[in-house]
């Protein structure tokens, strides 16, 4: 195995050299503004010092929980009093308010919307009529006279901090306050995107390695989705081979919102984020004060405390301390404790004088189960359904006889162990500021290092599954080639050596299983400086200009076996043996239940330097009209190492499993490439009225090739920057009971490498074969939120797309015959054309009691690219329950699949994704979403 390539520490590259250095000697980091969350007419506690009143009001949104908008140009520049204590979101509003010449025109549960005062009105007078509609006052209409534009802070898919409203944007974007996250308890950072339009999430894998995917965007992964935190990438990689973006983060109560931007502008300000990035953005001690404690108890022995505490210090400085930890049995339960772990951060705010200083340090030690695929069967009508003897939506394979196993790694013997899952330890130091320059101008930084250790163990199951007399047919010859006694075959237990199977109803299957290891160290830098500044030309322009750079290191070491499993819950080993004409053993295919020792072996160390160069300009042509365009110029260099690899045979007769051991040879295959793209977006929107804005964006984008696909195969030649194009038109309408986002996209992807890992069940070793072709999508976006009188409410969210494989045909050697195939056309690879979101809602007793019903419907996908899997279409139904016990306890229950449904997200990806084979066959494999889940919640506040 190889020694450490690079660290993080090693002399960086002169460019990350460059950028890393300005931060350190202007201290500076992007500001963030953090907006709305979910306003609840219960008492919060208020401290607003005296001050500017555009300020004071932003204050006012950050601790009340809500989006405020208003006229910037009638409140910048006006003196506020102070507001401190703690009372109900109007009572705060109408102190700041008093004797200020603004009023409210709307209100709701997420948003409130001021305007300049008519002549001669005296809001005292219009805040003591106001009627209460859901959790703030919602008064009657105003007095007929255009309002002027409202403000509305929106800091993810731009570089710059001026005040933007929604309706300005010029991308689709969504926001999840913290009451909706608190509402809906996503069980995994992926699972959110189930709240956002346009992303299509499988988040069946668990707390960890899910797939996202967004807008046609045809990777596994988080290979083209970021995760920010704080505006800085959670990490920098999201494709790196085992080591997806969401196994770096989980959500906690130190997440105040998440910004999710759709296409657009994200792969402008954010490295591998062309179909878009979600930025969570953490509380802060300067806008909150007091904390909370939440208690959660749910089935299969879940147990969850969250906790945190903000406290200001002074008026310039606040801090933030919070964190969770979590024991779980397992969403299917393998018989030992399946997640346990947690993660705290400390956070410290300064602000002063125009200037802002972020310092952020998150630990993180978590260990989750990764949920693979399940066997199944067909009914008579083709439809899945329950094999004997294993509930696919309760069960697992993994159990005490595949908890800890003897291995090789290479040519170590190792002890694999299933109970480490996905377990990562992280530390993650983060500095953000931002200095005003005066005139207008402010220099803006970001800094962060992380330093990771991930190790990924599991169970991946292979092939289908078989009758045991199917199986034994299989290996016949080489038994008996191997074994020249052999008289018959047969299977046993390997841990008693009793005959399979064991009962007269047992459903007689036995399937492969790989016990799969991989380690990924990673050491990360990330560096941004950037300057803005404001100019006025033909209207007002905001401009940035940018510059990032990255330095990370990473070792990837992978050793797997393959091992013999009857198909049951808690899977037990099986052995077959040869046996002689007087029944004795003659030979032995397996070794206690393994098929093969060593069937992976994989050692390399990679090093990537990045730098990054972005330039943008938002320009206010008028009050109405808007355009921004910006482009973005990158290149990464790839230095790396891999192990070249031999097969050993370790010598015991008796067995086939010790046959071919993977192994490393001695030789080392050197990895050195650098490749750019550029990148460039421009959009406009144009306010029709003050309820109305129209939205249009055209983006040239790329993805470059990631460290990770030269880990196994370092001297590949497909690996090229991908040129991506997407465009956009869409439309916000805000009205005084309903509000409606609508967007129409295409996007195309061009010489985009799709590969076929397979698992070869006879040989027990993968087969990989990568081909090039384009993708081609068409679709619509759409989020709708209806508020009617009473305490009803509806939001959906719908996505409509068709995405087709283009130029895609190849020739492939099946059976040792080359067959033509032809994929051009073909949709893409489990992306349903539809997924429908709805969530009905009521408001009782005040808002003190709100039940949701949640459904989400999926409409028929295919497991492969051949289209030949179907995955049929299914809906899934929730409840998502909050109760109001006094102003500062909460008691919320979450029920997720209340139904049971057997939907099924992916076919076994391990069996091909070119073609998984018809789903004719009796028997197959599929990861199904989870089984009914129970959870309750007990908040306190302080």
């Amino acid at each position: 195995m190889l020694g450490p390539v690079r660290n993080a520490s090693r002399a960086l590259s002169p460019a990350c050299a460059l950028v890393l250095g300005l931060q350190l000697c202007t201290g500076a980091g992007l500001i963030v503004l953090p907006a709305p969350a979910q306003a609840q007419e219960q008492q919060r506690e208020f401290d607003i010092p005296a001050g500017e009143l555009s300020q004071a009001l932003q204050r006012f949104a950050r601790q009340a929980g809500v989006q405020i908008l208003f006229p910037y140009d009638q409140a910048q520049g006006k003196p506020s009093r102070a507001v401190k204590g703690r009372m109900t979101i109007s009572a705060a509003l109408q102190r700041l308010l008093a004797g200020q010449r603004l009023v409210v025109v709307k209100s709701d549960r997420q948003r409130i919307t001021l305007r300049a005062a008519p002549a001669g009105h005296d809001p005292r007078t219009r805040q003591r009529r106001a009627t209460r509609r859901q959790s703030v006052p919602r008064p009657p209409p105003p007095e007929p006279a255009p309002p002027p534009q409202p403000i509305e802070i929106v800091v993810t898919g731009r570089a710059v901090s001026a005040p933007l409203t929604v309706s300005e944007t010029s991308y689709s974007l969504t926001a999840l306050s913290r009451s909706d996250l608190d509402l809906s308890a996503p069980l995994s950072s992926s699972a959110l995107f189930r709240q956002i339009p346009g992303f299509w999430v499988e988040s069946s894998g668990g707390e960890a390695g899910n797939n996202v995917r967004s807008r046609g965007i045809p990777t596994d992964g988080f290979s083209a989705v970021a995760f920010a935190e704080n505006g800085i990438p959670v990490q920098y990689d999201g494709a790196l081979g085992y080591l997806n973006t969401d196994q770096s983060f989980r959500i906690d109560d130190t997440v105040a919102r998440v910004e999710a931007v759709r296409g657009g502008p994200a792969s402008l300000f954010m490295p591998n984020a062309p179909g878009g990035v979600a930025n969570f953005i953490t509380r802060s001690g300067l806008d909150e004060q007091g904390g909370r404690i939440t208690l959660t108890g749910g089935d299969n022995g879940y147990r969850r405390i969250d906790a945190w505490q903000a406290l200001r210090l002074s008026e310039e400085w606040g801090v933030v301390a919070g964190g969770f930890y979590r024991r779980d049995g397992g969403r299917r339960p393998p018989s030992y404790t399946a997640d346990s772990g947690g993660q705290f951060r400390l956070s410290l705010d300064h602000r002063s004088a125009g200037n802002s200083l972020l310092l952020d340090l998150r630990h993180m030690d978590d260990r989750v189960t990764f949920y693979l695929p399940v066997p199944l069967r067909l009914d008579e009508e083709g439809e899945p359904e329950a094999i004997a003897g294993f509930d696919p939506l309760r069960d697992s394979l993994a159990g005490p006889e595949t908890l800890k196993l003897p291995l090789y790694n290479g040519r170590m013997p190792t002890e694999f162990d299933t109970s480490e899952g996905t377990h990562t330890r992280l530390t993650a130091l983060t500095m953000r500021g931002m200095l005003s320059l005066g005139g207008g101008s402010e220099w803006h930084g970001g800094l962060r290092w992380r330093t990771s250790e991930t190790i990924r163990n599991a169970l991946f199951p292979t092939g289908t599954p078989m009758t045991g007399q199917s199986y034994l047919a299989s290996i016949e010859d080489r038994m008996k080639a191997a074994f020249p006694d052999t008289a018959s075959l047969a299977l046993r237990y390997a841990l008693d050596g009793t005959e399979f199977p064991a009962e007269a109803g047992a459903n007689g299957l036995v399937t492969g299983g790989n016990l799969l290891a991989v380690s990924v160290p990673l050491d990360e830098v990330l560096a941004e400086t950037k300057l803005t500044t404001t100019l006025e030309a033909a209207g007002r322009h905001d401009i940035a200009l940018g510059i990032s750079g990255a330095h990370y290191a990473y070792r990837f070491d992978r050793y797997m076996g393959t091992v013999l499993l009857e198909v049951a819950d808690s899977a037990r080993l099986i052995d077959a043996v040869a046996l002689d004409a007087q029944g004795g053993i003659a030979g032995r295919y397996t070794d206690g239940g393994v098929q093969r020792y060593g069937s992976i072996f994989d050692s390399a160390r990679m090093t990537v330097d990045a730098l990054a160069v972005h330039a943008s300009d938002e320009w206010r042509m008028s009050p109405r009209l808007r355009i921004d365009f910006g482009a973005r110029w990158e290149v990464n260099r790839i230095d790396g190492q891999v192990a070249g690899q031999t097969t050993l045979d370790l010598g015991d007769p008796s067995t086939l499993a010790d046959d071919q051991i993977l192994a490393p040879d001695g030789t080392i295959i050197p990895v050195r490439r650098s490749d750019s793209g550029f990148g460039w977006s421009i959009g406009g929107s144009y306010e029709m009225s003050p309820d109305l804005a129209l939205f249009a964006r055209y983006t040239r984008s790329f993805r470059l090739p990631s460290a990770s696909n030269f880990n196994t195969t370092p001297l590949r030649t497909d690996q090229k920057t991908v040129p991506i194009t997407m465009a956009e038109l869409g439309a916000n309408y805000t009205g005084d009971t309903f509000d409606l986002s609508a967007t129409a996209f295409a996007t195309h992807f061009q010489r985009l490498p799709f590969s076929d890992f397979r698992f070869d069940f006879a040989t027990n070793a993968y087969v990989e074969q990568t081909e090039i072709a384009d993708t081609r999508t068409f679709g619509a976006e759409l989020e709708a939120f209806w508020n009617p009188a009473g305490p009803f409410e509806v939001t959906v969210q719908a996505t409509l797309q068709d995405g087709r494989y283009r130029n895609f045909s190849f020739t492939q050697v099946m059976d040792g015959e080359p067959v033509h195939r032809v994929f051009s056309g073909n949709r893409l690879i489990r992306v349903p054309r539809m997924a429908v979101r709805a969530v009905p809602a009521i408001a009782l007793i005040e808002d003190r009691l709100r039940i949701e019903l949640t459904g989400e419907y999926f409409s028929r996908r295919f497991g492969d690219i051949a289209n030949e899997q179907a995955l049929p279409a299914y809906l899934l139904v929730g409840l998502n329950l909050r109760a109001l016990l006094s102003d500062r306890i909460s008691l919320r229950a979450h029920v997720t699949n209340l139904t049971d449904t057997l939907g099924l997200t992916e076919g076994n990806p391990r069996n091909g994704s070119f073609d998984a084979g018809s789903s004719t066959g009796e028997y197959f494999f599929a990861r199904p979403e989870f089984a009914r889940t129970v959870r309750l919640e007990m908040a306190f506040e302080f």
